[in-house]
């Protein structure tokens, strides 16, 4: 509070009161923090197979990302297949309706591929695919 005397006969002090202010700047801060999105990246770059039938998806999906050596990914940390499961059905909690995608490398082995999704739908994923950039 900043308190200030009139020159003059007057005794009363201007009061400026900061609280108004100060609540206006939480608000704003809140306002941004809530509409901000982030993007969700599985942590690993990979050669993508190109498909002429690739969608774009615009809900917010668990990615899963596997790597030509054969490291699973999930929320940019390595996790092992026996694992996927546990973490799908985790992430399934927070948003039940969210499908999987599996971004894997086009060199990566098929078994693994297959292995991924069923342990997602094993999980209670009802939409399991797998990313591909779209052929032009």
């Amino acid at each position: 509070m900043i308190r200030a005397r009139r020159s003059g006969s007057e005794s009363k002090p201007i009061e400026i009161n900061m609280a108004p202010l100060i609540d206006m700047t939480f608000l704003l801060l809140i306002f941004f923090i809530v509409t901000t999105s982030f993007v969700k990246e599985t942590g690993l770059e990979v050669q993508r197979p190109s498909a002429k039938s690739a969608e774009t998806k615009d809900k917010g999906p668990i990615l899963i990302g596997l790597s030509k050596e054969g490291f699973i990914y999930m929320d940019n940390r390595p996790i092992d297949i026996r694992s996927v499961r546990a973490n799908v059905e985790r992430a399934l909690v927070d948003n039940p309706d969210a499908g999987v995608i599996i971004v894997a490398d086009k060199e990566s082995v098929t078994g693994t591929v297959v292995n991924i999704i069923d342990q997602c739908r094993l999980a209670g994923a009802k939409a399991v695919s797998i990313a591909a950039k779209r052929d032009e």
